[in-house]
């Protein structure tokens, strides 16, 4: 392995794409302002922790680009993981355009591939934090032409969040890669529009692991009202959530699911728990059994 040393005087957009597979890059302390793709197989990137080791950018949706084009959401991540194996390890990486009722959606984070791990680390925006590709299928479509190839490939695609604190108000953790968030911290942050949704899986049917998140705990800032912040809602019919022994705060929807403003989309998502069952919950979320809960973490091993 080799161990590559940044600073905030190197271009780290430059040493990842200067990397070999396997290498190490090791941040110091502070904010590296860049916006970054890695392409490079099974490397790591660690900072010295998630509090002094910050990669920030603030691109968003409605933003033009030089031919006048609006971003739109793909485009606008802080980070984007297109390589399989990647590890990020004591850093944060984070979108700092904020206000996303006027600016649209503004993600943190973009993995479109397999075998992807972060280990404490911090995930911080607003609308849409983290997106755990692959895109639905008919969006891999939509965007030929638009999107960078690699943004729009397909296959199965395992992640895991480990330890990790992702923060953001409407959908922040939303895709269709089938991923693990194992004693996270899952804060919702403050949002003018008063509703949030902390997650929008989009599974195809054929699907069945989805998003899992266990252990976690969901928290809140202080200006977040009681109960208007719901566990999951749809974005294509048959996502998928499962949420195991979580702890839930003030803020989470004693329905816990919505599904997605007109649609018939509870007639299709799979949206589960398992622990204490709690009061009010729509009739169309499940309680896992506790074979269906071994199954679910034994596909993250």
């Amino acid at each position: 392995m080799n161990v590559k040393n940044i600073t905030l005087a190197d271009d780290l957009g430059k040493a990842i794409k200067a990397a070999a597979p396997g290498d190490r890059i090791v941040l110091a302390p502070g904010i590296y302002r860049e916006k970054i793709e890695i392409y490079i197989p099974d490397i790591e990137i660690i900072g010295n922790s998630a509090a002094d080791t910050r990669i920030v950018w603030n691109d968003y949706a409605k933003k033009l680009d030089e031919r006048g084009v609006e971003y739109n959401t793909f485009r606008t991540y802080t980070a984007a993981v297109l390589a399989p194996g990647v590890t990020l390890k004591n850093i944060t990486v984070e979108n700092d355009a904020l206000s996303p009722e006027t600016k649209g959606q503004e993600v943190a984070l973009t993995v479109v591939a397999d075998g992807f791990t972060a280990e404490n680390c911090r995930f911080i925006s607003t609308q849409d934090t983290i997106f755990c590709g692959p895109l639905p299928d008919d969006l891999i479509e939509r965007y030929d032409g638009f999107l960078k190839d690699p943004l729009r490939a397909s296959g199965k695609m395992r992640q895991i969040f480990r330890d990790c604190m992702i923060a953001g108000n409407v959908d922040f953790i939303f895709g269709c890669g089938d991923a693990l968030f194992d004693r996270c911290e899952i804060r919702s942050v403050y949002d003018v529009r008063g509703h949030g949704y902390t997650t929008a899986p989009a599974h195809a049917e054929k699907q069945d692991i989805g998003f899992v998140f266990n252990g976690c705990r969901f928290t809140c800032e202080d200006k977040v009202a009681d109960g208007l912040i719901y566990l999951a809602r749809p974005w294509r019919d048959y996502g998928k959530c499962s949420f195991i022994n979580c702890d839930y705060g003030r803020h989470i929807s004693p329905e816990g699911f919505d599904k997605w403003n007109d649609t018939q989309r509870d007639k299709t998502a799979r949206f589960s728990e398992y622990g204490e069952l709690i009061p009010g919950r729509v009739p169309w979320s499940c309680q896992l059994s506790e074979a269906e809960k071994e199954r679910l973490l034994a596909a993250f091993k």
